[in-house]
């Protein structure tokens, strides 16, 4: 990842600084160095070493679930309203799951010690960072729920939407390999959800490229834990200024 000035902060584009305090902003900004995000990049393993979050400014990172098997299963994702690198808010170093860029894009790196300096002197950063925490867990426990009950039409709905907010564009790009591991289904469960969508013209998908062209319709289509996890952001981020995820 290359490193280089952090951008002026009217550029900023990651929802949690750019709805900072300037006396905040203007502290934090000489230690923020822009990364790549490059597609299919590990940020770190699971139970590997942190010693940075990361504010997204574009793209989008997918949390890993490794079972001992070996299969991965996502279980949560961030993008432009949030970070990765959630335990170092908590004084910990390790994560239990993988952080691996499914949408190439950038990010502001903010290192551990200059990190919990930031939360022990700002009142605001630090409230900031926890709501985002609270968002973020309310995300992955309705994923949870969502994947043990609902049926793969409905769950594939709702994950196009998130990732839709998170490209800022109705065409991105996505692997049936990751599909099925979002699912937690294997690849023909996946073809058959992705053609009932596409069939009902909601979608587009070819060659490693999807297409949202119906999103009121795959709104409809989609579980009700794509607004329910929109209405959590809302709640606890709302003055961020930027549009929740689902």
């Amino acid at each position: 990842m290359s490193s280089g000035t952090p951008p002026p902060a009217e550029r900023l584009r990651n929802s949690l600084l750019a709805a900072l305090p300037p006396e905040d902003l203007a502290w934090l900004r000489p230690n923020l160095r822009p990364v790549e995000l490059p597609f299919d990049k590990t940020l770190y393993p699971a139970d590997g070493a942190l010693d940075a979050v990361l504010f997204i400014e574009s793209g989008m990172v997918s949390l890993l679930a490794t079972l001992e098997g070996g299969d991965q299963v996502e279980v949560g994702l961030a993008g432009r309203e949030g970070l990765v690198g959630l335990p170092l808010l908590f004084g910990d170093n390790r994560s239990v799951t993988e952080a691996r860029v499914q949408m190439e894009g950038t990010a502001l790196r903010l290192g551990a010690a200059a990190l919990g300096t930031a939360m022990r002197e700002s009142a605001a950063f630090r409230s900031l960072l926890l709501r985002y925490a609270l968002a973020f867990q309310a995300q992955v426990t309705l994923t949870a729920a969502c994947n043990a009950r609902h049926p793969i039409e409905q769950r594939l709905a709702r994950w196009l939407l998130s990732a839709r907010d998170r490209a800022d564009s109705d065409e991105f790009p996505i692997t049936h390999e990751f599909m099925s591991m979002m699912l937690g289904v294997r690849r023909p469960g996946v073809s058959l959800a992705a053609g009932v969508l596409q069939k009902a013209g909601l979608i587009r998908y070819a060659r490693g490229r999807m297409q949202v062209t119906d999103q009121p319709g795959l709104e409809a289509a989609s579980c009700e834990c794509y607004h329910a996890v929109r209405r959590e952001f809302t709640r606890l981020l709302g003055g961020s200024g930027r549009a929740p995820p689902g």
